[in-house]
């Protein structure tokens, strides 16, 4: 089993940055990517980015390309969300997500069911 927990989100301006973090404990070694989703209230969840271990590529939703950047360390089982010129429409729940699948293209990563891990949830909030 593997164990995800995320911390850093809270409420920020608009245009403002936010970083969010999920670290994983357990059995770590058999994760071979993690992502992050989000809900907002009577939406369904949607794929923001995603990372494998080996860091020689990320994944990310058109909506967020250009302001949002995701970055793993491996020594630390973590992931990073790096949140920049928030707007409003970001407002959201943001969930960490880890896999063991070897995904090899960007429809297997913004695919909530490739995951088999997910932490409960961290709220984001972006006032205008």
């Amino acid at each position: 089993q593997v164990q995800l927990v995320e911390f850093g989100g809270g409420l920020v301006q608009a245009g403002g940055s936010l970083r969010v973090s999920c670290a994983a404990s357990g059995r770590t070694f058999t994760i071979y990517a993690m992502g992050w989703f989000r809900q907002a209230p009577g939406k369904e969840r949607e794929f923001v980015a995603a990372v494998p271990r080996s860091g020689v590529s990320t994944y990310s939703a058109d909506s967020v390309k250009g302001r949002f950047t995701i970055s793993n360390d491996n020594a630390k089982n973590t992931v990073y969300l790096q949140m920049n010129s928030l707007k409003p429409e970001d407002t959201a729940n943001y969930y960490c997500a880890a896999t063991g699948t070897h995904c090899s293209n960007y429809g297997c990563y913004r695919n909530p069911h490739t995951y088999d891990y997910w932490g409960q949830g961290t709220q984001v909030t972006v006032s205008s």
